[in-house]
């Protein structure tokens, strides 16, 4: 694997904006993000003091100490995809990542799947990521519990959390949409602090739980008797924590949908997005294993039920395992945050090609703030739509954060699938990749790793067992099929209907510049 920070020849770096001309587009949003805030987009993406604060619970739960396996599992799996997008991200540097991936790899209608996915996808996880406000606000202070009754604080699951849960999630949804609104320096700047703190906080916490430790390592092939009841046993079991995991380790593809926003997105981008996952899996990983070593009862009901918050404040005490938790309240924030603004550029790139309906609305860049209003207030909008569908119902919850990771691993997929079949035909990689990152003679092995990985968490994460959704109603327990299903039928019929009305170009000519050729490249 190689990436290089020159062009071949030594020569110096060509200036972003001649770069984007090359694929048809001009510099219309605002190029002002380095390699920290690359980095910080997709790693708040991740968000480990979101991710694992919001459902450690669920993972312990369902697989006992012994869940922590499926951290690197899934970590290895979604690595794979990681490496194949890295590639994708140097010889592509355009908003909208997987969009604009599949574009260039793929037949157009996939990649217009994968781009209306996508953005659905991101709507759902902003919506199931604010909701993570409820896990960890109530605890610190019961004046955050608005409705309902402190017993209900820190949990989803009972009518008055629920309803509390939409609440506060709508407070940081509308802070969001407004933050991204006034301007990509605004949220970089919210979004690297939080990353400083999600980072520095993390570090702090693995330390002060491991002055705690009051048991070995071998905890982690202890399984809580899990496997109990299950057709396959512990495997069986297994299955279902690892959804905790798969829940984590996405979105990382972020850092390439603002790669018309950042200075040397050839060099950057690839990096950015394997190091956000790779630091999200050391900080994760070694903060759920010593906090299990830490905890003083490894059988407390509670670790399976209000899971990390409890760990933090029965081991470390009320005064620090709040300081925590307000680090993961700022996390929680800045994911959101950077997950709506990955749908704005997805909802815009697909825009500014006329790919959506009203797409010269929603192509539109503010002239004063550089970034797209249109889609800001539409996916705004949308989120809040989602949350309020959930209201007052409890076990919708756990269909929403489901269907999240559905909807990304689908696209992924859309990318990664048709990638393969470049490589195996020779056409990937090309003859004029140049210097950027490359996976070389390990390209076909991880790419297939990849597809296969993808295709079967796919069907894991969709599967829908009662372990997950209930049994007690059907809908409930194929909620994350019906609603999966549905939004690509919807899809589908968008692009039947649509598709007579594209042209040859994939660009709208207000989006070209000047000597644009006629068609793009690839």
């Amino acid at each position: 694997m190689t990436t290089q920070e020159k062009p071949a020849g030594g020569g110096p770096a060509p200036d972003d904006s001649s770069d984007l001309e090359k694929f048809g587009y001009r510099q219309e949003l605002e190029r002002s993000l380095g390699s920290f805030s690359s980095f910080a987009a997709g790693f708040s993406y991740i968000s480990i003091l979101t991710g694992v604060f919001q459902l450690f619970f669920f993972g312990f739960g369902s697989g006992g100490p012994a869940f922590i396996w499926t951290w690197p599992l899934v970590f290895v799996g979604q690595l794979c995809v990681a490496l194949c997008f890295a590639e994708l991200a140097g010889q592509f540097p355009l908003a909208g990542s997987v969009y604009q991936w599949a574009k260039q790899i793929a037949k157009p209608r996939t990649s217009w799947l994968a781009g209306w996915i996508m953005i659905i996808g991101a709507i759902v996880t902003a919506a199931a990521v604010a909701v993570a406000y409820q896990i960890i606000l109530p605890q610190v202070s019961t004046a955050f519990q608005i409705v309902g009754s402190d017993a209900d604080a820190g949990l989803t699951s009972t009518p008055g959390g629920a309803q509390n849960a939409i609440i506060l999630a709508l407070i940081l949804v509308v802070f969001a949409t407004i933050v991204n609104i006034i301007g990509v320096k605004l949220m970089a700047k919210i979004n690297n602090f939080g990353v400083a703190v999600e980072l520095g906080a993390s570090v702090l916490l693995v330390i002060a739980l491991a002055i705690h430790i009051k048991r070995g390592p071998g905890i982690v092939f202890d399984t809580h008797g899990t496997g109990d009841g299950h057709t396959f046993g512990y495997l069986g079991a297994f299955l279902v924590a690892s959804l905790m995991s798969a829940y984590v380790f996405y979105g990382f593809d972020t850092a390439g949908s603002l790669a018309e926003e950042t200075t040397q997105p050839r060099r950057h981008a690839p990096r950015a997005i394997l190091r956000a996952i790779t630091a999200a899996f050391i900080v994760g990983g070694l903060m759920m294993l010593v906090g299990m070593m830490a905890v003083g009862d490894l059988n407390a009901q509670e670790l399976s039920t209000s899971g990390m918050p409890y760990l933090l404040k029965s081991t470390l005490g009320e005064g620090l395992g709040d300081a925590f938790l307000i680090c993961s309240a700022i996390a929680i924030t800045v994911c959101c945050l950077a997950v709506q603004t990955a749908a704005i550029r997805m909802t815009w790139a697909m825009s500014r090609d006329g790919r959506l309906p009203f797409s010269k609305a929603m192509s539109k860049v503010s002239p004063r703030s550089k970034t797209p209003v249109v889609p800001a207030l539409l996916t705004g909008g949308l989120t809040i739509v989602v949350l309020l569908i959930n209201l007052g119902n409890q076990r919708a919850f756990f269909i929403l954060t489901s269907t999240a990771i559905i909807l990304f691993y689908i696209p992924y997929l859309m990318v990664t699938a048709p990638m393969l079949l470049r490589r195996l035909r020779g056409g990937w990689p090309r003859p004029d990749h140049g210097p950027y990152f490359k996976l070389g003679r390990w390209g076909t092995l991880v790419n297939a790793v990849a597809v296969l990985y993808g295709a079967g968490m796919t069907v894991n994460l969709i599967w829908p067992r009662a372990e997950v959704y209930g049994d007690d109603h059907w809908y409930f327990q194929w909620g994350a099929v019906i609603v999966t299903a549905l939004i690509v039928l919807v899809g589908a019929i968008m692009l039947y209907i649509r598709r007579g009305t594209w042209g040859s170009s994939h660009t709208s000519p207000e989006h070209m510049p000047d000597d644009a050729p006629d068609t793009l490249p690839g």
